[in-house]
C-alpha cells in the first residue's frame, strides 16, 4: 500500500483545474474512490474539494454519472439541431424577401450580387445623378456667358 491508503491514482489537467481520481484503502480495508478538484486561484494559492465514493454505491454512482452524460449529449444535439433549423428558416427567409415590415429589416441588393443582403439601421444613400450635375452646371456656365 502506498502512502495514505492510496491504490491507484489517475490525474486529468484542465485549463486552471486539475482532477484527481484516488483509488484508496482506509484502516478498516474499506476501499474507496475519492474525487478531488484543485482549482489555481490568484496568488498562487489553490482551492480544493473532494468527495468520496465508496466501493458498494460505485456502480449507482457510474450509473448516475452516465445518466448525466446521455442528457448533456441529448441536449446538446438537440440544441445544434434547433440552431440549424433557426439558421435555414432564416436564409429561407431572406432568399424569398421576407417580412420587411416585422422585421424591421431593410433588404438592399449590391451591384452583381444575386443574393439580398439585410441591414437593419442601415444609412440611406442619396445618389445623384451625374448628368443632373452635368446639365446644371452647363445652365449656369451659359448663365453667366449671357450675363
Amino acid at each position: 500500500m502506498a502512502i495514505r491508503g492510496e491504490l491507484f491514482t489517475k490525474q486529468v489537467t484542465l485549463d486552471n483545474r486539475s482532477y484527481f481520481f484516488n483509488v484508496k484503502q482506509n484502516r478498516t480495508g474499506d476501499v474507496f474512490l475519492q474525487v478531488v478538484e484543485s482549482k489555481s486561484k490568484d496568488g498562487g494559492d489553490f482551492d480544493r474539494h473532494q468527495i468520496a465514493i465508496f466501493a458498494d454505491d460505485l456502480q449507482k454512482f457510474l450509473q448516475g454519472m452516465d445518466d448525466s452524460l446521455q442528457f448533456i449529449e441529448k441536449e446538446l444535439k438537440a440544441r445544434e439541431k434547433a440552431k440549424a433549423e433557426k439558421k435555414a428558416a432564416k436564409e429561407a427567409k431572406f432568399a424569398r424577401g421576407g417580412d420587411n415590415a416585422e422585421s424591421g429589416k431593410k433588404i438592399y441588393r449590391r451591384k452583381g450580387e444575386s443574393r439580398l443582403v439585410a441591414q437593419k439601421n442601415a444609412k440611406r444613400v442619396h445618389v445623384v445623378s451625374k448628368r443632373k450635375n452635368v446639365e446644371n452646371e452647363e445652365n449656369t456656365a451659359n448663365t453667366a456667358d449671357s450675363e
